[in-house]
């Protein structure tokens, strides 16, 4: 194991820790060992035991055995607020807002600033929140916006903001720029460069490799619940690094993409789409077996336009075809209809794509229950069965149980259903916002050859994500979007970071739609 600081005492000493649940095993003696001065960046699969492992060290788990020390001193982490109390914040990939308060309410929860009466001090709450954002460089904030009223990317920015409000020694990064463009991820990197560079330390969970590269000092490889190997950043290839997370080789991250030599007939064409202020004057064509990327940099509309194609937003105009015929989709129920037959896999699974207190069976069919009713309008047991079943074995979703709360499966696993519960619908338009956010390289690749699969049988596939890389490995062509406007479409060659990242920046070329 590669020591950094070795004449200092580790921030963290996390040592053969433990953890069942039931009759599965999440850790079984993994060890983590965190120095001064460091970002440490952890990486695995889905169900690999990294999420275990820091909720222990944040207090939110109790492990069966093991022992954790804190700067050379061992400690029994009973709660949050003691791991607080001790350096140790974490910020989760699940966010712990309150959708009801607003930006300012939320970072100063736990301590929010009195007035000789008692009571908050809603100026004082305003300036302590100013403050904050101005030093870590987060000033587009609102401190006076509702929570529920912000997009996922700014929600996760204050998640981090009330987590360095409590200037911790230890700050961990579970997915935490999984949500943020690549500006905001910019603004967070300098923060936590800062505090290494003032002898703190991050803990960085992330499954965009090309981020751990750029950021972190040492890495920790999780598989099957043990650490494999620490390493200092950049001492092992790509491909050893993937197969030590994986305990295989990835041949081939993107299946190949099929030579087309003429056109495709369209299955989704769009003209003159707007929705004001976010989108205008939008021209598109999806056709049968393509899949058409959507680039540019986060908030350029792009978020909008798969809500607009789906029914979602109110006081859209233009003009929608699907297979040749025009539409008028109002709602998701049109969009899902027999007669034009869509998906929406949305950016965020546990808000918009699941019902995590339901269980796996139950959000497996929730797309299709319509159809699984008998003649007396119940449903039938045996159909839901046999179409549970169904989804399991096509998405290979690792459970204990179908009647398992979804929200007990890892994030990779509950992507699979989301997605797994479209494809029980037969749709023939995809339509993908960003659906490998936040999950493993494994269970990416998995979804890399079910995209390919289903644009070979024929579907037509939108996808928007902010990992360049799936766009270049993935799509036929690209349209790069910039203020609301499509603003240069990609092919053949131009399909490259280059000219995407150029496109995003509304350089070197002209508004083409």
């Amino acid at each position: 194991m590669a020591q950094q600081g070795a004449e200092r005492v580790p921030i963290l000493e996390a040592r053969l820790v433990s953890k069942r649940f039931g009759n599965t095993i999440a850790l079984n003696e993994a060890t983590l060992i965190c120095q001064p001065g460091s970002i440490h960046a952890l990486v695995g699969e889905n169900g690999a035991g990294k999420s275990t492992l820091i909720k222990i060290v944040a207090g939110v788990v109790t492990p069966d055995s093991g022992t954790i020390k804190i700067e050379g001193r061992e400690s029994t982490i009973h709660s949050p607020a003691d791991a607080a109390r001790q350096g140790i914040v974490p910020v989760f990939q699940e966010l712990s807002l309150f959708p009801d308060l607003t930006v300012a309410e939320n970072i100063a929860i736990s301590n929010p600033p009195r007035n000789r009466l008692g009571l908050v001090s809603r100026s004082e709450l305003r300036r302590q929140t100013e403050k904050i954002c101005a030093e870590l460089g987060f000033e587009h904030l609102d401190p006076n916006a509702l929570i529920s009223e912000i997009p996922l990317a700014q929600r996760q920015l204050v998640e981090i903001a009330k987590a360095l409000a409590h200037n911790p020694r230890l700050l961990i990064l579970d997915e935490g720029t999984s949500a943020l463009s690549v500006q905001d991820v910019d603004l967070v990197f300098q923060v936590i460069r800062r505090m290494r560079d003032q002898g703190r330390s991050v803990i960085f969970i992330s499954h965009r490799m090309s981020e751990v590269k750029e950021i972190a000092d040492t890495l920790t490889i999780f598989r099957d619940g043990q650490d494999v190997g620490s390493f200092p950043m950049g001492a092992v290839s790509n491909e050893e690094m993937v197969q030590l997370m994986i305990g295989r080789k990835l041949e081939q991250v993107f299946p190949p993409k099929p030579a087309v030599a003429e056109p495709r007939t369209p299955m989704l064409e769009v003209d003159n789409l707007s929705w004001e202020p976010a989108l205008h004057n939008i021209s598109l064509r999806v056709g049968k077996g393509e899949i058409v990327g959507l680039g540019g940099l986060d908030g350029q509309g792009q978020g909008e336009l798969l809500f607009a194609l789906f029914g979602v937003l109110r006081g859209v105009q233009g003009n929608v075809r699907v297979d040749g015929r025009d539409v008028r989709i109002l709602s998701p129920a049109v969009a899902t209809s027999d007669s034009i037959r869509m998906a929406f896999i949305p950016e965020d699974r546990k808000t918009e794509g699941l019902i995590l207190p339901m269980s796996v069976g139950d959000n497996a069919v929730l797309a299709v229950i319509d159809r699984l009713l008998n003649q007396f309008g119940l449903v039938d047991r045996q159909k839901e069965r046999d179409a549970v079943q169904k989804m399991v074995e096509q998405m290979q979703v690792k459970l204990s149980s179908e009647r398992a709360p979804v929200r007990s499966l890892s994030g990779g696993n509950q992507q699979k259903v989301v997605m797994g519960k479209w494809l029980l619908t037969d749709a023939k338009i995809y339509l993908l916002h960003d659906p490998t956010r936040g999950i493993d390289v494994g269970t990416k690749q998995e979804i890399y050859q079910l995209m390919r699969q289903l644009a070979d049988n024929g579907a037509a596939i939108l996808f928007f994500s902010t990992e360049l890389s799936e766009l270049v490995g993935m799509c036929d062509r690209v349209l790069v979007l910039y203020e609301g406007r499509i603003f240069r479409e990609l092919s053949g060659e131009t399909i490259n970071e280059e000219d995407i990242v150029s496109a995003a920046l509304g350089l070197n070329a002209a508004v083409q739609h």
